[in-house]
């Protein structure tokens, strides 16, 4: 079984990878060291670290889609995650791979951004990873980010969470709503 978690910047997507490895013991892989090591060994690669996500996204997609099916035709776990997963190309998978994955995103409300913007979301962008680089993350294109994460989310039919009040009570259910679908997945298989 293969779980993706997309979603915008620092909507928690690492750390929660994190603790699926932790609970489940799937190694994961973050999307971000794939593309920082294809980028260190060729500045050539066809993207740099500070194009748009939909550039990096589309240039990567070919690799990850083959790291999903190899996982999957392997019979092995992993855990997939980052902001360069986008709802029409997981479409794309082909339905035999599609019944082995666990697919869905992450996103924050506009409510909870303004409220909770340096409080909690830049104070919490390296929990995991180390974040030096976001010189230019403001609140007003963070929303629109999520905005537009939302709506590609509808518009392919993805599993899409939306935090809006309280972070930890609302990601707890989404902590959930993936143990249910591993549950599922195991009794299937």
């Amino acid at each position: 079984m293969v779980i993706l978690i997309g979603g915008v910047s620092h909507t928690g997507k690492t750390y929660m990878a994190q603790q699926l490895l932790e609970k489940y013991k799937y190694p994961y892989l973050s999307i971000d060291h794939l593309k920082m090591g294809l980028y260190r060994a060729n500045t050539g690669c066809g993207f740099t670290p500070c194009d748009d996500d939909e550039i990096i996204g589309e240039k990567l997609w070919g690799l990850l889609k083959g790291i999903i099916m190899t996982s999957i035709e392997n019979n092995q776990n992993l855990i997939i995650e980052g902001c360069y997963l986008f709802p029409q190309n997981i479409n794309e998978i082909e339905t035999e791979y599609q019944r082995n994955i666990i697919c869905f995103y992450l996103g924050l409300s506009k409510t909870y951004i303004e409220k909770c913007f340096q409080s909690e979301i830049l104070r919490h962008r390296s929990v995991i990873e180390a974040r030096g680089y976001e010189t230019d993350f403001n609140l007003d294109d963070y929303i629109l980010q999520n905005i537009k994460q939302k709506e590609l989310c509808r518009k392919y039919n993805a599993e899409y969470f939306e935090i809006d009040k309280n972070y930890q009570n609302e990601i707890d259910k989404v902590y959930a709503w993936i143990d249910n679908e591993i549950n599922l997945y195991r009794r299937r298989s």
